[in-house]
């Protein structure tokens, strides 16, 4: 029986709420409400301590030991460790307890010092001092020591010790102002309010007898929303509620700007600020590579127990016949022969497995994550990924996926912010057709869009004079710009012109200071915010003034922002704002298609476009609204639905003014790191929230889209004109066309796809129509695969991620990366492979979000086609090489069993088997695959296609792994049968010591178990300075020092007598080894014959099947031998560079003939409109400042 619902009506009583679950009820200073208000019922809240350490003292070893057993391959070497101490196996427990305590030991003091650094960090943070007030005087105290209903003061400069509700502020309009930084990256000045009731108490005994509750929502971590209402309690009146939003929210880890001080309420503390449930931990990514090792343990696995079952089984076999016994020294005691065969089998088959157990890379996880943290360093110090501007260089978040970064097969991109500046400057506005140029307005003049030029004294028609008017007054009212006197903003001393203070404006978005700039330069200044009054200067010179009454908030659902305000007059105004599709629908009078036509025109020519309506509201009809805005605001649950459907009711029935138009230019180099990824064989998406044609502009001039591309439009107003099922099929069949024709001697056409947002939501939802042909997602998927590039415009940010998961759900499962600026680019960003977060205008959210983050999308370049290709370099050579020299070790101990009866005997020392991965090969691994170059930085930059030999995980596919382990498997057999053969003829010395007729060395297990061992090292170490192509005197010592290392180690292990050894079986094996003089010629031989096939295949394949990259690297290397190659330029960037053959070789899609390279005019984005309707007429005016020079 189902006992919730009885167990929460319970709750829900005791609790005496109706609403427990989704608010609390906070007592500013603790006060119990008067007796006729409702129940007091004192909570329970978390103290104002943040903890952001993972253990204590108390906990940290079991705890960090539950987690590292945890991972399949460290629990698996426990299960070894335990049995060896169970049973009586032929290996010592040190053999596995020693290794795979290296690695615990190492894992658990790395994050043990991460952990402790984090608890510094919280014991910093716990003992700031914070100002409390307490019986109306203001106390010094702790801020761990803060409880909700606290009200503290916070003095300017200081930063918020908790997320508190403005009370009152040392301004007499109750606002204060504040910088979010450290929360959001974003710099600029955010005013927040008191609600008038409250802001009257200005001193420590006025706010100790404020007598009010707050109700509000549980905590959450959504920075820019919250939802609740203060109640204040006056004598013998009701209390008098008042809506608290965003707005009245001051977060933790803001700081206090400009403003003496304030007085605000605790309302969450410690890990229930939104600054705490932000830092909670993202889903983990896992990378390729770490799913390939997966996969190849598992194989490794089912190896090690086939071994141990064929060696088990032929035991049992080999010991039918009671001639074959065990030998004379290793007889079974009656106990053993007593017991039933199957124990004695599963214990012979442990025993096999502990044996054959290192051949399971337990070192390799430990090697790899040294790797990935210590590689990211890289990425850090990278001194051309520094921007000198933003004064920041890259960051990484993440180590985990360095090696993802090489493996990318889908970018997707944000538009504004990431490919342009976000730097906004006003070009022009239209009025009613009539068009705005402020260039030419400094000069007095007009150009209007009939080409005639007025003069803005000539006083044009009462209509238009109105219009005109109202339009610039629109404009200077719907905003929320900041004023700022000089001042100095983040150590910058801004506003300041020929030595006199001036006023700058400074705003969240832009957009808008972009637009009230633009109207300072028609003639029309907003002043200030004073009082709730909005002051502007007009162009006669005059001061107008208009109450500000209500705000109607931006969001991206609607698209739009309205004011309405009271003239000095008593008329009521409705001002709105926004995007064209979300302002011309609720448009009832108006030039309208006058307005239509400039606004497309601008956006063709890559113009972000706004447009502005209003409408006159009688005194009822603005009653109406603010009871509808009250009734919304004051809710507790579902405000924002309520205010949704408020904002509807009330901005309706517009007349239109006109329009705007505002420049966003491109950033430095965005073209030519769109097209060196293109070239790379990435496929490009543009994911934005603007219009068709202004994305389509960008597209251009990015070179995402070129003059020879055929776009292909999905779009709203094709879907209207025909049916989804009719549009898809049509274009299906073009692509399709295409692609069969490619495959005779046609040249390949290229085609970019435009998709919306409306018909993008048609395509994912799931239709009857489709269910007879298909789903419609797999046809759109088809399109998009036989695409060169793709802009989704109009696109929500939860679209964003619904596209990135629908590419990598296809059937190709291909790698994606998304990069954006803005919080509306998370959501793709979490949901991609790789998340790359640009530090932009837009705020840190993305950063903040995101695996990666750099400064420019420029910087996307290198990040991918260098350090991407070299982390996965380094880290597929070190996987494979981890299996291959764990085969080479293994595999002749499996030998050894069919030549000593199956009797588990070792065929190494205990030593030997301990420190082979931990000393003797781990170093020069572990410096190959971080500092291994295996072809130049220049030549990786300046041959995007070299990108391709490294794609689709190709070092780790199962051809490459195979190759590996039968290259292991033949050193192994060279190893144990070249050493036996050595030991062919043996006879007896004076000693009765058997002794090798061809070495003159004793004959024994341990000598002969040496012999193959010192070949094995020696081999697997040199196999790895064959594969290095960069040598510093760093790869020298390692390499050289390693084997030095196992031959000091050999000499001091068998010719010192040890005290802590019962006994010493290694005694002088290894010098009565290297006394023979055979001895040394055998193991040359050994290690040239075991390395001689890799050679030549290598030889074979660079010679008759050369890569793209080892053709590179010859042309380098012949360059450098001829003197033919500067340093500085290197080779002509000509197909040899890129791989010998031309271009249509590579992937058609990536269009990289030289024909097209630059040269394509000054603004050849904006040929958007040319391409689809041959008008030529638009200008092309945005510069691309990363055009090729001398003729390319």
């Amino acid at each position: 029986m189902d006992f919730s619902v009885l167990r929460n009506l319970i709750s829900r009583y005791c609790a005496g709420e109706e609403y427990w679950v989704d608010s609390r009820t906070v007592y500013i200073g603790h006060k119990e409400p008067p007796p006729a208000a409702e129940a007091y019922i004192p909570q329970r809240y978390p103290d104002n301590r943040i903890v952001s350490s993972k253990y204590t003292l108390w906990n940290f070893i079991p705890k960090n030991l539950f987690e590292q057993f945890r991972r399949i391959a460290n629990f698996y070497f426990l299960l070894i460790f335990l049995v060896q101490l169970i049973i009586d196996t032929p290996t010592s427990p040190v053999t596995s307890g020693l290794p795979l305590f290296f690695v615990i030991t190492v894992t658990a003091i790395k994050q043990g010092y991460e952990d402790w650094l984090r608890h510094k960090a919280d014991c910093s943070i716990n003992e700031c001092p914070v100002d409390m007030v307490q019986q109306g005087t203001v106390v010094r105290t702790q801020s761990s020591k803060l409880r909700v209903g606290d009200v503290v003061m916070v003095r300017e400069d200081e930063t918020f010790p908790c997320d508190l509700i403005l009370l009152s502020s040392s301004r007499g309009d109750g606002t204060c102002y504040v910088t979010t930084t450290s929360l959001d990256g974003e710099s600029s000045h955010k005013t927040y309010y008191a609600v008038p009731d409250t802001m009257a108490f200005k001193t420590e005994q006025e706010v100790h007898s404020l007598h009010a509750t707050i109700e509000c929502e549980q905590p959450q971590p959504d920075l820019y929303k919250f939802v609740g209402r203060i109640n204040i309690y006056k004598e013998r009146e009701d209390p008098i509620a008042r809506p608290l939003g965003a707005e009245n929210l001051l977060l933790r880890g803001a700081t206090l700007k400009n403003t003496g001080h304030i007085y605000a309420v605790a309302i969450y503390t410690g890990m229930d600020t939104k600054m705490a449930l932000n830092y909670q931990s993202k889903s983990q990514k896992r990378s390729a590579v770490e799913k390939s090792m997966n996969a190849f343990l598992i194989v490794y696995l089912c190896i090690l127990i086939t071994k141990a079952v064929i060696n088990t089984v032929l035991k049992y076999a080999w010991q039918w016949s009671a001639d074959h016994d065990e030998p004379w020294y290793n007889h079974r005691t009656e106990i053993d022969r007593e017991r039933h065969v199957v124990i004695r089998a599963f214990t012979d088959f442990l025993a096999f497995m502990v044996l054959f157990n290192y051949i399971i890379p337990v070192s390799m996880y430990v090697t790899v994550e040294m790797q990935k943290f210590l590689g990211s360093y890289f990425i850090v110090w990278d001194k051309d990924m520094y921007d000198e501007e933003l004064g920041v260089g890259a960051q990484v978040n993440t180590s985990d996926l360095n090696e993802e970064l090489g493996q990318v097969e889908y970018v997707f991109t944000d538009k504004t912010g990431t490919l342009t500046e976000n730097n906004m400057e006003f070009i022009e506005c239209c009025v009613d057709g009539h068009v705005y140029i402020p260039h030419v307005i400094c000069n007095g003049q007009i150009l209007s869009a009939a080409s005639s030029i007025d003069m803005i004294d000539s006083s044009p028609g009462g209509y238009r004079r109105e219009h005109e008017d109202l339009f610039f007054r629109a404009l200077c009212l719907c905003h929320t710009v900041q004023v700022k006197e000089e001042e100095t903003v983040d150590s910058i001393k801004r506003g300041i012109h020929l030595g006199k203070p001036t006023s700058f404006y400074i705003s969240s978005s832009p957009d808008e200071v972009a637009l009230v700039e633009g109207m300072k330069r028609l003639g029309y200044t907003y002043l200030r915010l004073k009082d709730s009054h909005m002051e502007i200067l007009n162009k006669d010179d005059e001061i107008e003034r208009f109450e500000l009454l209500h705000v109607l908030n931006f969001d991206s659902v609607r698209r739009r922002m309205s004011v309405i305000v009271k003239s000095s007059s008593g008329e009521y105004l409705l001002f709105c704002k926004g995007a064209d599709t979300s302002i011309f629908p609720r448009v009832v009078s108006g030039k309208v298609e006058q307005v239509r036509a400039r606004v497309e025109q601008n956006a063709v020519e890559g113009l972000r476009t706004l447009c502005v309506a209003y409408r006159s509201l009688s005194p009822a009809e603005y009653e109406e609204a603010c009871h509808q805005l009250s009734d919304a605001k004051l809710a507790l649950k579902d405000r924002e639905q309520r205010l949704a459907q408020a904002y509807d009711l009330i901005e309706r029935d517009f007349t239109l003014l006109g329009a705007t138009a505002v420049e966003d230019r491109l950033q430095e180099k965005a073209a030519d790191t769109i097209e060196s990824l293109q070239k790379a064989g990435m496929k490009v998406w543009v994911l934005t929230g603007d219009k068709m044609e202004t994305a389509a502009a960008t597209c251009y001039a990015s070179k995402l889209f070129r003059r020879s591309t055929q776009i292909l439009e999905l779009t709203k107003k094709r879907t209207e004109e025909q049916s989804l099922h009719d549009v898809l099929f049509d274009l299906s069949r073009t692509v399709l066309r295409q692609r069969s024709l490619s495959g005779l001697s046609v040249e390949c056409q290229d085609y970019g796809l435009i998709i919306d947002g409306a018909t993008l939501s048609a395509v994912l939802k799931p239709s009857p129509e489709s269910s007879g042909s298909g789903n419609y997602k797999e046809i759109f998927l088809e399109i998009s695969r036989n695409c060169s590039a793709v802009l989704c415009c109009r696109m929500a940010p939860l679209q964003k991620a619904q596209i990135v998961k629908l590419i990598k759900a296809s059937k190709e499962h291909p790698i994606t990366l998304a990069i954006g600026d803005g919080a509306n680019d998370v959501s793709m960003i979490l949901e991609a492979h790789v998340g790359i977060g640009i530090m932009g205008k837009e705020g840190r959210q993305a950063a903040r979000n995101s695996d990666y983050a750099i400064p420019k999308f420029k910087h996307l370049k290198k990040m991918l086609l260098v350090h991407g290709h070299f982390y996965y370099i380094r880290i597929a050579e070190l996987v494979q090489y981890f299996f291959y020299k764990n085969v080479c070790f293994i595999f002749p101990q499996f030998l050894y069993q069919f030549f000593c009866g199956f009797s588990q005997q070792p065929l190494y020392d205990t030593a030997y088997l301990t420190l082979y991965n931990i000393s003797f090969t781990s170093l020069p691994i572990l410096l190959y695959s971080l500092i291994e170059k295996h072809i130049s930085i220049e030549m990786l930059k300046r041959d995007p296609t070299l990108y391709r030999d490294v794609a689709k995980n190709a070092l780790l596919r199962w051809p490459v792994f195979l190759y590996w382990t039968c290259l292991g498997l033949f050193n192994a057999c060279i190893f144990f049968f070249g050493a036996y053969f050595l030991f062919d003829n043996t006879t007896f010395t004076s000693n009765g010591q058997l002794m090798t007729t061809n070495t003159q060395m004793m004959f024994g297990n341990w000598t002969f178990g040496t012999l193959v061992f010192t070949v094995l090292v020696f081999t697997v170490t040199l196999k790895l300075a064959l594969d290095t192509h960069h040598w510093t005197w760093i790869n020298h010592f390692v390499i050289w020092g390693s084997l030095l290392f196992y031959v000091i180690f050999s000499l001091l292990w068998g010719g010192i007598i040890w005290p802590f050894l019962n006994y010493q079986r290694m005694y002088y094996v290894f010098m009565q080894m290297l006394s023979s003089g055979p001895a040394w010629l055998g193991i040359i031989l050994l290690i040239t014959i075991s390395l001689l096939p890799d050679v030549v295949k290598k030889v074979l394949c660079r010679t008759l099947w050369p890569t793209a990259t080892e053709r590179a690297q010859r042309v380098r290397a012949d360059g450098v031998h001829e003197g033919s190659v500067s340093p500085a330029t290197g080779p002509d960037p000509s197909p040899v560079a890129g791989g010998g053959g031309s271009e249509s070789d590579m992937l058609c899609p990536a269009r990289t003939c030289e024909g097209e390279r630059g040269g394509e005019g000054v603004r050849a984005a904006r040929t958007y409109d040319s391409m689809m309707s041959h008008n030529p007429n638009y200008l092309l005016s945005q510069p691309l400042d990363h055009a090729p020079s001398d003729g390319h």
